[in-house]
């Protein structure tokens, strides 16, 4: 296959085809990204790319299964994964889902064998790209001088241009992209969407649990972390910056809230505006993208069991169950369900079209339920890769794959650019309504 950055040689996975580890650009360490070079050589695509550098987080893998099994680790990982259809239903070029995966920006990988596309390209007959990107202390925290902040950002960026030069080779449409993302990726869709606003990357945007209850008030704990690294140079090993990202996040826990999630986008950083000039920034771009937004109904219990002062309350007999849903509540209401509601009122308001959902699958008898990030097996499901997954447990997976099923026709929909009035309502899987608008004087703008 021959496309503007070369010819890719691709391998045929199923009703599928696949080309991974593509790169779509390089970096040096604390730089910014730059386009790769097209390619005056073939360039065999058939594995997959490395993953960012990062620290094991083994709630995680015991959660949803190892992210990275299998795969090598790599400061060199600006690569992307296209999925296409090998024989497309439709005429025509296809829509494209471009997936910018979460973990709360230090973990993960977007060619990981949990986010196995598939399914979702043939049910839905689309291209998937999947966007690999600098994470932790690599990608997300400048200090103002010789590192550059926001550098995980800037490779997403630059991975969405090479969506929209290249896509058109793997059967895509570059007008019709959808971005999507879930945790720390739904949150970088967001900024991605200010961040590129006026170059027509993508149009509509599924935006998954992300935690903007945490994304302001972070300068303070950035700039003690940057502090707490400060000894981090272009020439230390990979061993001293992970030690130091470890270092970095014990410093942010004085931070309480925020440091739930303690490397992130920073403001006043290049590609960003000042923290109080980005509502306005939404507003701004909000009648360009379509926005469907929205959360697990359960999204802390994700969480929860690893704080050791929440576990003694919630095992107490008669007491502890209660104490476990309303500390449930509270939690996923601050850290998630607040401030994305309040986003897609405004995005109403600004003139754009918006819809918010609340996805409520989960396993019966389960402890997880509905918590963050359970929607991922339904997304990308492959009994091989989630069936040890433990908010799986005690699940058949013909439900799973039937609850998939649904949701991956949802997702499919909005990217074929059915209008969001008319999708469908998913019982027990997914509900979804249009956000109310806030009222005219709660809308402010920057200098108002």
């Amino acid at each position: 296959m021959t496309a503007p950055c070369g010819t890719l040689i691709g391998r045929r996975a199923g009703e599928a085809v696949q080309f991974r580890g593509i790169r779509y650009g390089r970096a040096e360490r604390f730089a910014s990204p730059v386009p790769e070079r097209d390619a005056t050589e073939p360039v065999d695509c058939r594995n997959p790319g490395p993953f960012a550098p990062q620290l094991p987080v083994p709630f995680l893998d015991e959660a949803f299964g190892p992210a990275t099994h299998g795969l090598r680790q790599d400061e060199d990982c600006l690569r992307v994964a296209v999925t296409a259809p090998a024989v497309p239903r439709a005429e025509g070029p296809l829509p494209v889902l471009v997936w910018i995966h979460g973990g709360s920006y230090t973990s993960g990988t977007g060619d990981g064998p949990g986010y196995e596309p598939t399914s979702l390209v043939t049910e839905g007959d689309l291209v998937v790209v999947s966007v690999t990107y600098r994470l932790g202390l690599l990608g997300y925290l400048g200090d103002g001088g010789e590192r550059a902040a926001n550098l995980g950002l800037m490779d997403q960026l630059l991975a969405l241009r090479w969506v929209r030069r290249n896509i058109e080779a793997f059967g895509g449409d570059p007008e019709r992209v959808t971005a999507v993302g879930q945790s720390a990726g739904a949150d970088a869709v967001l900024h991605l969407a200010v961040a590129g606003a006026g170059e027509g990357l993508f149009g509509r945007a599924i935006v998954q649990s992300p935690p903007l209850g945490i994304r302001t008030a972070r300068a303070a704990m950035a700039q003690a972390m940057a502090e707490a690294t400060a000894h981090v140079s272009r020439d230390s090993s990979l061993e001293e910056v992970l030690a130091a990202q470890a270092d970095a996040e014990r410093v942010a826990r004085a931070f309480r809230l925020p440091s739930a999630m303690p490397f992130s986008v920073q403001y006043s950083h290049p590609p960003l505006p000042a923290e109080e000039d980005m509502e306005a920034a939404w507003d701004a771009v909000a009648q360009d993208i379509d926005l469907f937004i929205g959360r697990t109904t359960e999204e802390a219990l994700l969480f929860l069991p690893r704080l050791e002062p929440v576990a003694k309350v919630t095992s107490l007999p008669v007491v502890g169950g209660r104490a476990r849903r309303v500390l449930d509540e509270v939690a996923t209401h601050v850290v998630y369900g607040r401030g994305i509601d309040a986003l897609a009122r405004r995005w109403v308001q600004a003139g754009g079209t918006c819809r918010s959902y609340r996805l409520s699958w989960s396993v019966p008898g389960n402890d997880y339920g509905a918590c963050h990030a359970i929607e991922l097996p339904l997304l990308f499901g492959d009994e091989r890769v989630w069936r040890h997954a433990a908010v799986l447990r005690g699940a058949r997976w013909s439900d799973v794959d039937a609850a998939g099923r649904r949701l991956r026709a949802l997702w499919a929909a909005i990217a074929w650019g059915r209008p969001f009035d008319e999708l469908p309502q998913e019982p027990g899987v997914l509900t979804h309504a249009a956000p109310r608008p806030l009222a005219p004087r709660r809308l402010r703008r920057s200098g108002s």
